[in-house]
């Protein structure tokens, strides 16, 4: 016992050492997550704080922290705009009706691509992606939406780019690598489906790769503005996102226009409005995030391309 006795020190020394030595790591890492949290939501921060100030203290770099000659004008000039609840109720509109659309279609073909009895799965796979690298440019584009008839329509808005090549692959693999296929040959026992499986069975087991792709696929369209400044003409149908374009790009030019008092009113009003552009436009859809968050990594981390 004598001679185990100084090992044993030994061994509690060591674990001691590695225990303070584990600790100033973690300290460490904390230290570093929290700046780069900081980097990452002062930004943020800042368009807030900024929307509630003077834009001349913006501008002169004296709203660091908190605002700056608090005023509501922004807000007042940009909601003042009746268009901007219809960019409201169409935004909506589309992000809930795209939505619905596009986690039917790329769900139901994510499925279909990961079953290993579906005939040609390696080359429709191949057909999938070789959309991702190769399209028919805009023009094609725009006549082939023109000749269906879909060209200055609601649909035009979530149905023909309702297919995301990237979110089918992501879903394919979350399917392939958690859904047992002993599952499948059970229900066969029981008599079941290749539909009613899917939608009794698996669809309850995929709950986290429904919300990350639903999530995916309404901040895509929340934030669209391109296909409705090429594929609508009518303002009525115009989203949010371009609603507030146009509101941004008229004020600028009016501020650019002429001078005196009334252009530099317009030049005011044009910084003030730049920031609560931004927080009008992202703030409803950052209140998603919070209800499926516990889904988001789940999701994403089971669904990655393993490839």
């Amino acid at each position: 016992m004598g001679v185990l006795t100084p090992v044993v020190k030994g061994n509690k020394g060591k674990i001691k050492n590695n225990r303070s030595s584990d600790t100033v790591m973690e300290i460490v890492m904390y230290v570093v997550a929290v700046i780069f949290l900081i980097i990452l939501i002062y930004p943020l921060y800042f368009i807030i704080i900024a929307s509630f100030s003077d834009p001349s203290a913006v501008s002169g770099g004296q709203v660091w922290l908190f605002p700056k000659g608090f005023t509501l004008e922004g807000y007042q000039e940009l909601l003042r705009h009746k268009n901007i609840w219809i960019g409201y109720r169409n935004t909506i509109l589309y992000t809930i009706a795209g939505t619905a659309i596009g986690l039917v279609v790329n769900i139901s073909a994510a499925y279909a691509l990961s079953r290993k009895d579906l005939r040609g799965r390696k080359f429709l796979s191949l057909f999938f992606i070789f959309t991702m690298f190769f399209n028919g440019g805009l023009i094609p584009t725009f006549l082939t939406i023109r000749d269906f008839h879909l060209y200055d329509t609601f649909l035009v808005m979530v149905l023909p780019f309702s297919v995301g090549v990237y979110n089918i692959i992501v879903a394919r693999t979350f399917f392939q690598t958690s859904i047992p296929g002993d599952l499948w040959e059970a229900a066969q026992i029981d008599g079941c489906g290749n539909l009613r499986f899917f939608t009794q069975v698996v669809l309850p087991l995929s709950k986290a790769i429904i919300a990350v792709l639903g999530l995916w696929i309404a901040v895509g369209h929340w934030n669209s503005y391109f296909n409705a400044l090429i594929y609508l003409k009518n303002p009525n149908l115009h989203p949010l996102q371009l609603i507030l374009r146009n509101i941004l790009i008229t004020n600028q030019m009016q501020s650019g226009i002429g001078s005196g008092e009334a252009a530099q009113l317009a030049l005011r009003l044009a910084n003030m409005m730049r920031y609560s552009v931004i927080i009008v436009a992202t703030v409803p859809i950052m209140c998603v995030y919070p209800f499926i968050q516990k889904y988001f990594n789940q999701g994403v981390m089971i669904g990655a391309v393993k490839e």
